[in-house]
């Protein structure tokens, strides 16, 4: 298609999750008409991402120490953990101020298709961290979607002999959805999780 660096740049682009051929090539030529000092910014960034920015040895999300900030508040609740599949999702969650535990990053999810098993997750660490019995709550927090549920599966069953109240988000109906749009699945978890009306 195009000469030397431009097709190196669209190709290494391309291969970034969720930009396809256009989209690279569309961030390509805006890089190659943006400002010198621009480039340079977004070249330090990432450099310094690579530099300074690790996986936190206690739960495995993104931290610039040994552990997350998360892991490092000695206000937040040892005896719950939520069980997530990203670092992205830790911050899903802490959006909503709602939980005060610890998490645990997987590393992604259960995905017999893309070849991803137990062992290839953060399993046994999740197992060593609850060896200790402080921890009274798991919940997990994967993706509503089959990896998600499979890996749900798989941990309940695993974390049934530990005598250790597993729960899962709730998950059903979105708030401005159509009845009419929503799949089986979500529709029967919105029956399962239906809760009293107070008048």
């Amino acid at each position: 298609m195009y000469e030397g660096a431009v097709q190196d740049l669209i190709d290494e682009l391309g291969r970034l999750p969720g930009v396809g051929p256009k989209s690279a090539q569309r961030i390509a030529f805006h890089i190659l008409q943006a400002d010198e000092g621009d480039v340079e910014r977004l070249v330090q960034a990432l450099q310094q991402v690579k530099a300074t920015v690790r996986f936190c040895v206690v739960c495995g999300n993104i931290a610039e120490s040994q552990q997350c900030r998360i892991c490092n508040d000695d206000r937040r609740d040892l005896t719950c953990v939520c069980v997530v599949e990203e670092p992205k999702d830790v911050v899903a969650i802490e959006r909503t101020r709602e939980f005060r535990g610890r998490y645990h990053v997987l590393g992604g999810a259960i995905s017999p298709i893309e070849g991803v098993g137990p062992d290839d997750l953060r399993v046994k660490e999740l197992l060593t961290r609850l060896a200790d019995g402080v921890v009274t709550e798991v919940i997990i927090a994967t993706d509503p979607n089959l990896e998600g549920e499979a890996t749900a599966t798989y941990l309940a069953r695993l974390l049934r002999p530990l005598e250790i109240r597993v729960t899962r988000l709730a998950s059903g109906l979105p708030v401005g959805g159509d009845l009419e749009y929503a799949d089986e699945i979500t529709l029967g978890r919105a029956f399962e999780g239906r809760r009293l009306l107070h008048a």
